[in-house]
């Protein structure tokens, strides 16, 4: 078990902070990765696969064969020798998780999205609710055994990946994934994804990032208790829920303590305590290790290359790697400033948990615990209002912590200019909780400046209006964003709202419809400029697959059904 953030003091300067360890397998395949990049050359290189590989053998003799490999005077080696080491010595990337059957898979389940009508596009549902049998594995048996020759994570029950490089589970990509599988009837499959999530808390104190011991470093957006509450909802199982709750207070510690808590004294004068991304890490990501050496290579000494180091795992943690929202140049990504950034989706999905944890605190009868929750809760809703809300925008910003050097023990003091008032999906992500969207008067001014913000485009919500080559900036659209502000605005109850969700989530079914039928795949994201493009941008590769992209369809078939006499090609 690593040293998690609870163990260090709240406040510390942005330079500084927790570290996880690493292990010698990570190090010997960082070395590994370095070498490939130099003999192979950096078109198509993807640093992930190294890293995601695992040892034939113990890491002593593989070290030493290694060593051994002929170099020429610039320290290249030779693709032969490369290969022929590779293929004797390692496993390749994703053979440590091997195929299961999905024990509660049908081809049509009973009663799956009956308000679908439309043949076509029924036809397609269920392709897409067949895509989850590809997606299902287990870990190899040999991780369990010799856990120090992988990477990745053993994990009890079967698991649901992303799809193409992504090879392991992702925090939370897995809640749509859950909720694609409420709508395909896959409840046994839906638990058994939590009851990894919440080993994963039981041995590390949080959710990692990914199940690899190289996302041991930081966690991402924190939707788990939003899987246990939407579990519960569909199959009443109390078992699940106290079984659940006590990962769910320990994981609302995390966030609420050590480097992710701060304090922020408002116009007023009173002090509000709110949560940031922090990673406990200040070194090159492993599994992007030489693309962030590259990234660094611009900066003069080590202290910038560390804060750097950090900054970008930060962002990492925040789901959105990378955007302009967390950089101080838009076109500069050594500006990245996460950890001076309070985020408004963070402290959201926080207050989401709170809501939760007194949800499911009440279902098992633990008054006690409820009680604690609703102040926590009520005092970050006045939180939020006091610090994000922009009454003027109708939208809640991102607040910047803007002195990156000293330690505020006391706090921070609000100043308006310190809001980010640049557009982010983000900004609307509020309207996903109840005690904002059950305010009617709210929910109209922030329908408003939703359609006034420029976000809502052809085939969907963009990220932001920013078009930066970022793959979470413009015109980029991604299915969670789409789903949590479709969502918030139907729970609103409010018919017009309504009227509006159901357009963008039209919008977002018919782009991913026609992608599918042109290129045969789920995508990982898109371009919501181009009804039926996927989209580009970032580090890598665009993905197919896709687990959350799959769910978010399901979960809007769902709800919003498919007329007969919808044309599913109109634009």
């Amino acid at each position: 078990m690593i040293a998690t953030s609870q163990t260090h003091p709240a406040c510390l300067p942005t330079d500084s902070g927790p570290v996880a360890p690493t292990n010698p397998l990570l190090t010997f395949l960082e070395q590994l990765q370095e070498t490939a990049l130099k003999t192979l050359g950096p078109k198509n290189f993807d640093p992930k696969l190294y890293v995601d590989l695992s040892l034939k053998s113990n890491l002593s003799t593989a070290q030493d064969a290694f060593n051994r490999l002929p170099r020429a005077e610039n320290g290249t080696v030779s693709f032969t020798d490369l290969d022929f080491f590779m293929q004797s010595y390692l496993n390749g990337a994703g053979e440590d998780l091997v195929y299961a059957e999905p024990v509660d898979f049908s081809p049509e389940p009973e009663g799956f999205l009956p308000a679908v009508e439309n043949p076509e596009v029924r036809e397609w549902a269920l392709e897409v609710h067949l895509l989850w049998k590809s997606l299902c594995g287990r870990v190899a048996g040999g991780v369990l055994e010799s856990p120090e020759k992988h990477t990745l994570i053993a994990l009890p029950k079967p698991v649901m990946i992303p799809g193409s490089r992504f090879r392991e589970v992702y925090y939370w990509d897995s809640y749509w994934v859950i909720r694609g599988l409420l709508a395909s009837k896959m409840y046994e499959t839906a638990k058994g994804i939590l009851s990894n999530l919440v080993y994963l808390v039981d041995e590390f104190g949080f959710v990692l990032n990914g199940a690899r011991t190289y996302y041991s470093n930081r966690s991402q957006p924190p939707l788990l208790s939003s899987m246990v509450h939407d579990i519960y909802i569909r199959t009443g199982d109390i078992d699940l829920a106290k079984e659940s709750l006590p990962a769910l207070v320990k994981e609302h510690d995390f966030w609420n303590s050590g480097v992710h808590r701060v304090v922020v004294r408002d116009a007023q004068g009173h002090n509000h305590t709110l949560s940031r991304y922090y990673a406990m890490w200040n070194e090159p990501r492993p599994e992007s290790l030489t693309i962030d050496k590259e990234t660094a290579s611009k900066l003069m000494n080590d202290s910038e290359k560390r804060h750097l180091y950090r900054e970008l795992a930060s962002a990492a943690e925040t789901g959105w790697d990378f955007s302009t929202r967390w950089m101080r140049d838009a076109s500069d990504l050594t500006t990245l400033a996460t950890t001076s950034i309070i985020p408004v989706d963070l402290n959201s999905f926080i207050l989401k948990m709170e809501l939760d944890i007194v949800f499911l605190a009440n279902v098992i009868g633990d008054s006690t615990t409820a009680a604690h929750f609703i102040e926590a809760a009520q005092a970050r809703k006045r939180a939020m209002n006091a610090i994000f809300w922009n009454e003027e925008m109708g939208q809640w910003l991102d607040y910047w912590l803007r002195d990156r050097t000293t330690c505020k023990e006391d706090g921070y003091t609000w100043e308006a200019s310190n809001q980010n008032r640049n557009v982010f999906a983000s900004n609307f992500i509020p309207l996903w909780i109840e005690l904002f969207n059950s305010d009617g008067t709210l929910v109209e001014k922030v329908m408003q400046s939703f359609r006034s913000s420029g976000l809502l485009r052809v085939a969907g919500i963009a990220t932001s209006l920013t078009n930066t080559g970022q793959q979470w900036d413009f015109p980029n659209g991604w299915a969670p964003l789409q789903h949590l502000i479709v969502e918030g605005l139907v729970r609103s109850g409010s018919k017009e709202a309504r009227y509006l969700a159901e357009d963008i989530a039209v919008r977002w079914i018919r782009t991913n419809y026609v992608a599918y039928k042109k290129s045969g795949a789920m995508h990982e994201k898109y371009d919501v400029e181009k009804c039926g493009e996927f989209g580009g941008g970032g580090e890598y590769n665009p993905q197919t697959g896709f687990g959350w992209s799959n769910g978010v369809v399901l979960a809007f078939l769902e709800e919003f059904g498919w007329p007969q006499n919808l044309n599913i090609y109109r634009q």
